[in-house]
């Protein structure tokens, strides 16, 4: 653990935790982190999911193939889901809209990257959860019951990878 984390975070329950995941999800925005202290990368995520799966308490994340992202969460055990109160939100479009491979999101940005045995995440964020990747699967588009999804969400075909994680910790800021 990185040595600012006791100060500024408590690992909290998932039981005692209280919020609206759709809200935090899609609203709110989220960054998906993975790598380690000698070359990471985060990106922004507004889908994903929350939820039990196998008797265990799971994250599901969708990347597409090409994010630059994609090579860190492949290479990657774990991957964090870190969530910022709103005066961060500038810094997850820019984190959303630009590429690792082109530039330094986190100097761009100010947002300070830490370091967990389990994944990178952000000294900013108020909520985060480390993840144990369980599963991977490409979206097959022969499996849409719903036509328009092929068509509107994927007219390129960029198929998202889904990830499923199990949580295994849960930080949370201090006040």
């Amino acid at each position: 653990m990185n040595e600012t984390t006791p100060s500024l975070f408590q690992e909290v329950k998932l039981a005692d935790l209280s919020f609206n995941p759709f809200t935090l999800i899609d609203k709110e925005w989220m960054l998906i982190a993975s790598g380690d202290s000698q070359a990471h990368n985060a990106m922004t995520a507004s889908w994903g999911g929350l939820g039990v799966l196998w008797k265990t308490y799971v994250s599901f994340i969708f990347v597409r193939p090409q994010r630059f992202s994609m090579q860190f969460l492949e290479k990657s055990p774990t991957y964090s889901l870190c969530f910022f109160d709103k005066v961060y939100r500038p810094a997850l479009a820019y984190f959303g809209s630009h590429s690792g491979k082109d530039v330094d999101k986190d100097a761009e940005t100010g947002l300070t990257p830490l370091y967990d045995e389990a994944a990178p995440y952000y000294k900013e964020s108020r909520l985060v959860f480390f993840c144990r990747k369980m599963h991977k699967q490409p979206i097959d588009p022969a499996c849409f019951t719903d036509p328009t999804i092929d068509s509107e969400i994927y007219p390129q075909k960029d198929y998202h990878h889904m990830f499923v994680g199990e949580i295994t910790k849960v930080l949370m800021k201090r006040d």
